[in-house]
């Protein structure tokens, strides 16, 4: 359990700078490109991390506990995705809820396989 804390909050201390920097980036920007990119992001490396996992167990039990649960849960935010695609609905911004929901959960799908095939060679 600590192992996973120790992961989560290092995870979540860059969610929340990764927040702060792309709200400077697009400041006039309805998309909400900080919980975009730490899923996207997130998506990847947990694709490379499960990779390693399965690859001749070159992670160990512990490091899996350390990167997938406690980096990646901490730093990829579903629930912060929910709300934003939420607000968006709610504020009927129709296409901007459309591209953000398609491409979060296409890229995530693409960047975790990407993640498992660079490992796999």
């Amino acid at each position: 359990m600590i192992i996973a804390g120790l992961g989560g909050f290092v995870g979540t201390c860059l969610r929340f700078l990764t927040g702060k920097l792309c709200h400077v980036v697009w400041t006039h920007s309805a998309f909400p490109w900080g919980t975009f990119a730490v899923n996207v992001v997130g998506s990847f490396l947990i694709g490379i991390l499960f990779g390693l996992a399965e690859k001749n167990n070159v992670i160990s039990p512990s490091m899996n506990v350390l990167l997938i649960t406690g980096f990646c849960g901490g730093f990829t935010t579903f629930s912060s995705l929910a709300d934003d695609m939420f607000l968006l609905l709610q504020q009927k911004n129709w296409l901007t809820f459309g591209l953000y929901a398609g491409l979060t959960f296409v890229l995530g799908i693409l960047l975790v396989w990407a993640g498992r095939a660079i490992v796999k060679g």
